[in-house]
């Protein structure tokens, strides 16, 4: 089971508001690593704290943060 069900859109919505890597540690406190891995999609999983951190610094839900792909979906 090696497909990607769960897609983080911090990319998609930083692209959205045109924010770099930089405003999203500013309104955050998230480190820029973790900002690069997440908007990459290159990370398994997500602490709490990142989550509600995210969530607040870009006054966003989670579930506006991350998305379900079913596995028969060929989306992305």
């Amino acid at each position: 089971m090696n497909e990607l069900l769960i897609r983080c859109r911090l990319g998609d919505i930083m692209k959205e508001r045109g924010l770099q890597n930089k405003d999203v540690v500013e309104l955050t406190g998230v480190s820029r690593n973790t900002i690069t891995s997440l908007a990459g999609n290159a990370t398994k999983r997500i602490d709490y704290d990142t989550l509600g951190a995210l969530c607040r610094g870009l006054n966003v839900s989670p579930g506006e943060l991350l998305e379900y792909i079913p596995a028969n979906s060929k989306s992305n």
